[in-house]
């Protein structure tokens, strides 16, 4: 393969994915609307829950901590990120 058609085989998937993730949150909408915790198909079984979630307030943290503070409290990592955007077409 070479590295164009590796660059839109990438492409192609991520379009599925996102075709797939707004099927799939159409599909857990609708059985959460039906207020069952337990929901049994012919191959699979689906449970809806509820709970709660807790998150720190990054910016109010910031706020009350010492720029040295946070700094000495920071880890470093290194990430590779690959993003795939369509292409625009001339019009010709």
């Amino acid at each position: 393969m070479n590295k164009r058609e590796l660059v839109d085989s990438l492409g192609a998937i991520k379009a599925e994915i996102a075709t797939l993730t707004a099927r799939e949150k159409v599909l857990k909408d609708k059985l959460i609307a039906l207020g069952e915790s337990a929901i049994d198909g012919v191959m699979y079984r689906a449970t809806v829950s509820t709970s709660e979630r807790e998150t720190l307030d990054m910016a109010a943290v910031r706020a009350k901590l010492s720029p040295q503070f946070m700094a000495a409290h920071t880890n470093v990592t290194t990430v590779t990120a690959v993003r795939v955007v369509a292409r625009i077409r001339d019009a010709a």
